[in-house]
C-alpha cells in the first residue's frame, strides 16, 4: 500500500511553522553539529524511516537532521492534542516530509495515522510512547523482518518495551534514549518541570504563591515540577509508591503522605508516573470545590477521568483546554487537557535548548542501530556512556562553559590501588 502525501490541518499555516523550526534550530547547537556531519557521511542513505513523535518545532529539527542524513522520513503524531498544527504544515511545504498529524484529532484517527505512516515500510522507527513498536507487533507484523531497530523517547514507552522484553515479544533490538543520562537528567527534570507549569499557568493564568500542589510521582519528571513549584511559591506536596523516591522527596524538603490525604487539601493536582489512575475517581471526588487537576504523563490514564464522567452533572468550558466539571456532590473541579499532557496541549513542550541533547540522542541512537545493524539483540539498549559526555561536552562548549581535566598524575591516582592515608 503506497503511503498518502500527507495529512495535516492546513497548508497555509507552513510559513510560521518555518519561522518556529528556525526559532528552534537557533537553540539546537549539538543536534546542528551532528545534522552537518550527516549531511556529509550519509549515514541513513537507502533507508526508510517512521517516527512517531510529537510534532513540534524541536522534534522538526530532528526530523531534518535524519533526512539530512539520508532517511526517508514519515512523521505522524504520538498524541492526539500535541501537534503545532504550522510546523506539520511546514514540514511538509519546505522540508519535504510527509506528516499525519492534526492537533485535536480524535482516537480513531490518531491511530490510522500511526497505520499510514507504517505503510512506509520503516527500516527504522523512532517512538514516544511505544505506539508504533506496540502497532507493529500487533497488526503490523509483516513489517518486523525488515526492521533494524527502534528508538524510545520516553519513560512510558521503556516500561512498556520492557513488558515487551521480559515477555519474550520484542522481535527487533529497542534502544531507550530516555535511559541516556544527557536526556532523562535535563529533559525529565528541567523539561517537563518548566513546560508542565508553563501549560497549567497558560491554561489557567492562576498564582501558584501559596497554593498547595500536589506532585504524582517522584521520578526526574515529577522533582522537575516539585522543584519549579516551590521555586513559584507554592506549598508542594508529593505522593508516592516507592520509599526509596518518598524517602528523597522528604529529604529535598517536600510534605509526601498518600494521595487519599493530599486529596482533601490540594489546589492543584499534578500527575507524573507513567501509571494508571493514579488519581482516582474517588480521589477526585474527595477533591474541594475549584481544585485543579492535571497530567504530564504520556497517556491520558493517570487521572481517572473517564471513570469520573458518571458523576459529572454539566460540562463548561472555560478556557481553551480548561472545563469545568460540575460533579453531583456539588462541587466541581477544573480539569485541564482533558487529562492529557498538560504541556503540549496548553503550552508548547519542552525549550529547545534542553531537546538539543535528547534528540542529540535520538539521532546518534539512529546511528547507533544501523551500525550496529545484525550484532544486537531482541532486547532494551542504552547508548553506550561516551556518547552521553560527548554531547554533554558540546552542550557546554556551545554555553561557553569550560571544565577541567585530569593530570596524568590525577588519572593514576582514579586508577591504583595501592595508594591510601
Amino acid at each position: 500500500m503506497e503511503v498518502k502525501t500527507f495529512e495535516i490541518k492546513d497548508i497555509n499555516l507552513a510559513e510560521q511553522g518555518k519561522k518556529n523550526i528556525e526559532w528552534a534550530q537557533k537553540d539546537m547547537p549539538v543536534l546542528n553539529s551532528i545534522k552537518e556531519r550527516f549531511k556529509k557521511e550519509k549515514p541513513f542513505e537507502g533507508l526508510k524511516l517512521t517516527a512517531s513523535v510529537h510534532v513540534t518545532k524541536e522534534t522538526a529539527a530532528l526530523c531534518i537532521a535524519l533526512k539530512e542524513g539520508g532517511a526517508d522520513t514519515v512523521l505522524a503524531a504520538s498524541n492526539p492534542l500535541s501537534t503545532q498544527d504550522d510546523v506539520a504544515a511546514a514540514l511538509v511545504k519546505y522540508y519535504d516530509i510527509p506528516v499525519f498529524a492534526i492537533s485535536g484529532e480524535d482516537n480513531e484517527t490518531y491511530h490510522r495515522h500511526i497505520k499510514i505512516a507504517l505503510n512506509h515500510k520503516p527500516n527504522l522507527v523512532i517512538d514516544d510512547g511505544c505506539d508504533l513498536v506496540a502497532t507493529i507487533h500487533s497488526s503490523k507484523r509483516d513489517l518486523i523482518p525488515n526492521i533494524i531497530g527502534s528508538c524510545e523517547e520516553t519513560t512510558t514507552g521503556i516500561i512498556r518495551l520492557n513488558a515487551m522484553v521480559k515477555e519474550g515479544k520484542l522481535e527487533f533490538p529497542a534502544l531507550g534514549v530516555n535511559n541516556s543520562l544527557t536526556k532523562h537528567l535535563f529533559d525529565n527534570r528541567y523539561g517537563t518541570g518548566q513546560s508542565a507549569l508553563d501549560g497549567i499557568i497558560r491554561a489557567t493564568n492562576i498564582l501558584l504563591a501559596g497554593k498547595t500542589f500536589v506532585v504524582c510521582g517522584y521520578g526526574w519528571c515529577s522533582r522537575g515540577a516539585a522543584q519549579k513549584a516551590r521555586g513559584m511559591g507554592a506549598n508542594v506536596i508529593v505522593t508516592e509508591v516507592d520509599p526509596l523516591k518518598a524517602l528523597e522527596a522528604v529529604m529535598d524538603g517536600f510534605r509526601v503522605m498518600p494521595i487519599a490525604e493530599a486529596s482533601l487539601i490540594g489546589d492543584i493536582f499534578l500527575t507524573i508516573t507513567g501509571d494508571i489512575n493514579v488519581i482516582s475517581k474517588d480521589n477526585m471526588l474527595s477533591m474541594k470545590q475549584g481544585a485543579f487537576v492535571a497530567n504530564a504523563g504520556h497517556f491520558d490514564v493517570e487521572a481517572d477521568v473517564n471513570g469520573l464522567r458518571k458523576h459529572v452533572v454539566e460540562y463548561k468550558n472555560i478556557r481553551p483546554n480548561l472545563d469545568e466539571w460540575v460533579l453531583d456532590n456539588g462541587k466541581s473541579i477544573y480539569i485541564l487537557a482533558q487529562g492529557r499532557l498538560v504541556n503540549l496541549v496548553c503550552a508548547e513542550g519542552h525549550p529547545a535548548s534542553v531537546m538539543d541533547m535528547s534528540f542529540a540522542n535520538q539521532a546518534l541512537g539512529m546511528e547507533f542501530i544501523v551500525k550496529n545493524k545484525g550484532k544486537l539483540e531482541n532486547k532494551m539498549y542504552t547508548l553506550p556512556r561516551s556518547i552521553d559526555e560527548e554531547i554533554a561536552r558540546l552542550k557546554l562548549e556551545s554555553m561557553g562553559v569550560k571544565i577541567d581535566t585530569l593530570t596524568l598524575e590525577q588519572q593514576q591516582y582514579l586508577n591504583s590501588w595501592s595508594e591510601g592515608t
